[in-house]
This record gives structure tokens, sequence and C-alpha cells, in this order.
């Protein structure tokens, strides 16, 4: 930090840097969710849904698929359009089937490391949020 008490360059990239890990991190946590990332394996599998479509698919309450489609709407994973009374929602990005798939592949490959890892074993619930 400078005498006038204004972060150097350095100092500047490292907070830079550190919230953009931090933002990469929550991105993550956007498909940590199992209903969330059931919707978004539902989407990605079947096309267009709308809400009941998903409730039905998904065995979850009504308002929680809801909640979860305005989480993955706000973060960009999908986005809908209306047709007469009913909202459609898909994946937004061709990239997340890779990254899902990706993550399939991975977890196939280390399935028994994954499930008894303990620091992962922790749900969102359960850490406050």
């Amino acid at each position: 930090m400078t005498r006038l008490g204004v972060p150097h360059a350095k100092e500047q990239a490292e907070e830079s840097e550190q919230r953009q890990l931090e933002i990469r991190a929550k991105f993550f946590d956007g498909l940590a969710n199992p209903t969330r990332l059931r919707i978004v394996e539902l989407l990605l599998h079947r096309g267009e849904l709308n809400v009941s479509q998903l409730v039905e698919a998904t065995g979850v309450s009504q308002g929680q698929v809801s909640n979860q489609l305005a989480c993955l709407k706000w973060c960009g994973y999908v986005t809908s359009r209306s047709e007469g009374r009913y909202v459609y929602y898909r994946v937004t990005d061709p990239r997340i089937r890779t990254l899902v798939e990706l993550a399939r592949q991975i977890v196939a490959d280390n399935a028994e490391h994954i499930r008894t890892c303990t620091n992962l074993g922790i749900s969102a619930d359960r850490r406050g949020r």
C-alpha cells in the first residue's frame, strides 16, 4: 500500500484475482445442489420443460422447483420463454452440457473417493445457506 492508502497495482491484481476465484467457486455452488443439477440434467436431456413437467420429473414440490429455477436463471444457467400460460426453461449455454458430461466422467473415475470425502459431505443447508 502506498503512503496515501492507495493499493499498489500488485495488490489490486491480487484482490481482483481473489474476487474472480470466489465467483468461479460460486459458479460451481450453483450446480452443487442436487435439485438444481437434476433440473439442468433434465433440461439437457429433454430440451425445454415447464415447471409442471420438472415437478413431475424430479418429484420435488412446485415451490422448490420454482426456487431452484430462479437461482439457475439468475446465475445464467437457464433461460425461459413464455408460451400461453406456461413458461418453458432451457439451458442457456451449450458449454453447460460439456461441463456436466465432464463431471459425469470424472465422477465415474473417482466415485468412491468422492463418496468418502468427509470435507465435501457438508450440504449447503448445513453450512447455513
